[in-house]
């Protein structure tokens, strides 16, 4: 069963946030598919993990960078999955309708950005629909951290 998150930014932004869980992901030792919105999405995704703190990097690689089965995470804007991830975070409005490869898959949509809303809520109606799915929605409280809300 895939298991389907909608995490919804009120108080700190993706770049803030997703180093973070993709870290988390990897402790648990999965491998991770980031798909972007946008080529320009990627690039900016692919220099924060690289810098996103002085002490540590995350690696990963997207289709410039080829060996895409030895990469840990996996940054595209595409739907494929050439790292056997199992989790796959859905940014910028980018979408999948068929989620059964993946253990999880997390939307992430900025509260603040009312097109972002209406997408998330388009998604969750979607995958409302299929089986083989449970999925929860998550809102971040005034300390960053998350509370789920359905």
């Amino acid at each position: 069963m895939t298991e389907i998150l909608f995490y919804h930014l009120t108080e700190r932004t993706l770049d803030q946030v997703l180093p973070g869980l993709v870290e988390k992901s990897l402790q648990r030792d999965w491998k991770v598919v980031v798909q972007a919105g946008s080529e320009e999405r990627v690039a900016v995704l692919d220099s924060l993990l690289w810098t996103y703190r002085d002490e540590s990097f995350l690696p990963h690689g997207s289709v410039r960078d080829g060996t895409e089965s030895f990469q840990p995470v996996w940054l595209t804007t595409d739907e494929d999955n050439p790292n056997n991830a199992h989790i796959r975070f859905l940014v910028d409005g980018a979408q999948l309708d068929d989620g059964s490869p993946y253990a999880r898959l997390v939307y992430m949509f900025d509260g603040h950005d009312n097109s972002a809303v209406e997408h998330a809520r388009t998604r969750w109606k979607f995958h409302k629909e299929q089986d083989g799915v449970e999925q929860t929605y998550w809102q971040q409280n005034a300390n960053g951290g998350w509370e789920k809300k359905a």
